[in-house]
């Protein structure tokens, strides 16, 4: 099960943010930084599986973007020594997609499915009895002489990601044998992802300048990484190349990222709500045509922050703006406002 370092590679060029990306992802459990209980929990399901000399169980990621869903799956390939085939729901279009994909799985390869939910009924009934069974359905012909055959499969192991744990089919989340919730980081832990990134790409800085990189960066690893990339770009151009608390402070308010992480986009939703619906209940969908973004956009990037924040509620009617969020504004929250109304 020795794995081809070609295999772990996803066909078509990529864009040097990417590659980037992929250089400061760790590629081991010991390497990576936070998730402290979920590391915990894999690293019995890898000494389990290879004492026994079996494939992983199979296994689910929910969270919000950007906190290592796609790099857990990566260093459970690393950890276990086998190739890993990256796809995603989306790119699944049909059940013959997923039968080639699995038809040259090879024993304890990984498959990788990104945003999971969003695979096709169609593409999931193939995939039912290949999770369970390790063995592929294929109907040859049709009408009256259609007849079925089953292939069977090497015992591989599906890695699923996902935002929306609640969009994910019952049979399908069933079908996983452990499924892990990976939460926002803390401050500290983003800092040495922000330390680790920085000695990585070369970079001269001091303590404050990556301090302020890791309050800013929404509990986010991605983010944070981003951020510093922006960083050191503002510091080569305008401060001789090294980041320090003056220098990132001055980047950050370039990029409208205020100190509590904050961006353009997460200000004129709330905005959006406490002055053209006076803090609201309202819709997403009203919220999203009102700032002109997509619904999920809002829904998967910006409310998860803010929620977290206690800047947003959702309640039954709609989202609601808290007096947190207009204290943080340096809005005065009405208290007295007339009864709110449904938009």
């Amino acid at each position: 099960m020795t794995a081809d370092p070609s295999d772990r590679i996803t066909n078509g060029e990529e864009h040097i943010e990417d590659q980037v990306d992929r250089a400061l992802r760790p590629s081991l459990l010991s390497e990576m930084i936070g998730q402290t209980q979920i590391k915990e929990n894999l690293q019995i399901l890898i000494e389990a599986a290879k004492l026994r000399s079996e494939a992983l169980d199979h296994v689910l990621f929910y969270g919000p973007p950007g906190l290592g869903k796609t790099t857990l799956a990566h260093i459970l390939a690393n950890e276990m020594n086998v190739n890993i085939k990256v796809t995603s729901g989306p790119a699944i279009e049909r059940a013959g997609d997923l039968a080639a994909i699995l038809t040259n799985l090879r024993a304890g390869d990984i498959l990788f499915i990104d945003e999971i939910h969003r695979l096709g009924r169609a593409v999931e009934e193939v995939l039912y009895p290949a999770m369970e069974d390790f063995s592929l359905d294929i109907v040859l012909g049709k009408g009256p002489a259609a007849r079925s055959i089953r292939l069977k499969l090497p015992y591989f192991t599906v890695v699923g990601a996902t935002t929306r744990l609640a969009l994910v089919t019952s049979p399908l989340r069933a079908r996983f044998g452990a499924t892990y919730r990976l939460d926002y980081y803390e401050t500290d832990a983003l800092l040495e992802i922000v330390q680790r990134g920085a000695r990585l790409l070369q970079i001269d800085y001091n303590d404050d300048g990556v301090q302020n990189i890791a309050k800013r960066s929404r509990g986010t690893p991605r983010v944070a990484l981003r951020m510093l990339r922006r960083v050191r770009d503002y510091a080569q151009v305008r401060a001789e190349g090294k980041i320090t608390g003056p220098v990132s402070e001055a980047a950050l308010d370039l990029l409208n990222i205020d100190h509590q992480g904050l961006d353009d986009l997460d200000r004129r939703v709330l905005l959006c709500v406490i002055e053209k619906y006076r803090g609201g209940p309202v819709g997403l969908n009203t919220i999203a045509a009102s700032v002109s973004e997509e619904p999920d956009t809002i829904m998967d990037v910006v409310e998860p922050y803010l929620l977290q924040l206690g800047y947003l509620e959702r309640t039954s009617q709609g989202r609601l703006v808290t007096r947190h969020a207009y204290d943080h504004l340096g809005l005065e929250f009405q208290d007295d406002e007339p009864q709110k109304r449904l938009f």
